[in-house]
């Protein structure tokens, strides 16, 4: 191979890990620079829906969403909801997330990009999970999506077509059926949907931790620094700057999730990037829940259960980076986890009850930013990917290594362009 270089990887979430040892494997120096502990409560890696889910190739803007922005500005416990002071600075951002699903068209043109990119998922973290030493994390026994009727199924009938368009299959199941796979789910629902290509991670944060375990073992070096931007001389790389110092390097991954845009444009580059803050709530020591993980259409929100619990996570909050947590909106998600599993005892103590937010990292269309930064083809963006990071992680590693050698990569990497906002 061509001499090793020095990659320094900002962001050790899970897409700066996956990359960190997809660079490792192609012989590169590899530093990674992560101010928090890896997998740790503060990283959108740790607090997510768990789900590696190939068929999520539906962006979340869709036709006719437009009509909904009144009541996301004026019902702040809504499964999306649009804070009244954020509006004026996210304004030009909600403007083209609406524009990209305006249509059927453009709906099923991002679906087309996002099946190329989650499409086998579930074996490639199968695969790191078992050299990282923790393979029993990642589970494969599908995901399903539950209904009251069949008509509610029906009613999402543009998305389940352009769902069997780009090549996703499903069993659909009767009452009796769902009663029998999950006979703790509460009677309301009788009509399902299991796509057996799905898994799900049983401890997202110790998963990314043992990745980043993995990377330090073959070489890497975790620094625990904050990365404030870079030294860019005559078109090349030099190093990359930090709270502490600059860090020389050959080449640089943004891979740090939210918090990437300032580092982006310190690389050339003004991206729409968003936060949507989403929430979970954790029920300890659960007296029932799912046996497959699955997704209530009248919730819109992920059940899963995980090593630390049984896991609610969804809603989307356009408020920033910066605003408090509405704790109110995990409540929401509890109360509906205790409605689909009545089991469930309603006087939990608040002891056995954990509450979560964290910041999705979302451009507008639905589909990460993958490739060089305009200063410099040293620096690589790898950030973005919103709803479907978690499964998205090694087919973006494996992009980003593949361009940084110079490598054709292994699918068209067109849609995934950071110059398609210029």
């Amino acid at each position: 191979m061509a001499t090793p270089l020095h990659v320094v990887v900002i962001g050790a979430g899970i897409v700066g890990a996956c990359t960190a040892l997809e660079l490792l494997r192609d012989g590169h120096r590899v530093t990674i620079l992560e101010p928090g502990p890896p997998g740790g409560e503060q990283a959108a890696s740790y607090g997510n829906g768990c789900w590696l889910s190939p068929m999520s190739v539906i962006p979340p803007a869709g036709p006719g969403l437009w009509k909904k922005v009144p009541g996301f500005l004026t019902d702040p416990l809504g499964p999306l909801a649009i804070r009244w002071r954020y509006l004026p600075k996210v304004a030009p951002w909600l403007l083209r997330y609406l524009r990209s699903g305006w249509t059927e068209a453009r709906v099923a043109r991002t679906a087309r990009a996002l099946r190329a990119m989650l499409q086998g998922a579930p074996a490639l973290h199968a695969a790191l999970a078992e050299a990282a030493g923790v393979g029993h994390l990642i589970e494969r026994r599908g995901l399903m999506y539950v209904y009251p009727s069949r008509a509610e199924f029906e009613a999402e009938a543009m998305a389940w077509r352009i769902r069997r368009q780009v090549g996703i299959d499903w069993i659909e199941l009767s009452a009796d059926e769902l009663r029998q796979r999950e006979p703790a789910l509460d009677r309301r629902y009788g009509f399902g949907v299991l796509v057996e290509e799905g898994g799900h991670c049983r401890d997202p944060g110790a998963y990314v931790a043992a990745l980043v375990a993995l990377a330090e073992a073959e070489g890497a070096v975790l620094a625990r620094q904050h990365a404030t931007g870079f030294r860019i001389e005559g078109g090349r790389l030099r190093a990359v700057r930090t709270e502490a110092g600059e860090i020389a390097a050959d080449r640089a991954v943004i891979a740090a999730g939210a918090h990437s845009r300032a580092l982006a444009a310190a690389a050339g580059d003004r991206l729409p990037l968003e936060t949507e803050r989403g929430y979970h709530a954790v029920i300890e020591r659960p007296e029932a829940g799912p046996r497959t993980p699955l997704m209530p259409s009248d919730g819109k929100m992920s059940i899963t259960m995980t090593d630390r619990g049984l896991r609610v996570s969804g809603q989307v909050e356009i408020a920033g980076l910066a605003a408090a947590p509405n704790w109110r909106r995990a409540e929401i998600l509890r109360d509906h986890l205790l409605r689909s599993f009545p089991d469930l005892p309603r006087n939990l103590p608040a002891g056995r009850v954990r509450f979560w937010m964290g910041h999705r990292p979302s451009m507008p269309d639905g589909l990460p930013c993958l490739g060089p930064a305009s200063a410099t083809a040293d620096i690589l963006h790898a950030f973005g990917h919103g709803h479907v990071g978690l499964v998205a992680a090694p087919r973006s590693a494996r992009i980003v290594a593949q361009m940084l050698a110079g490598r054709a990569p292994e699918l068209d990497p067109a849609p995934y362009d950071p110059r398609r906002f210029r």
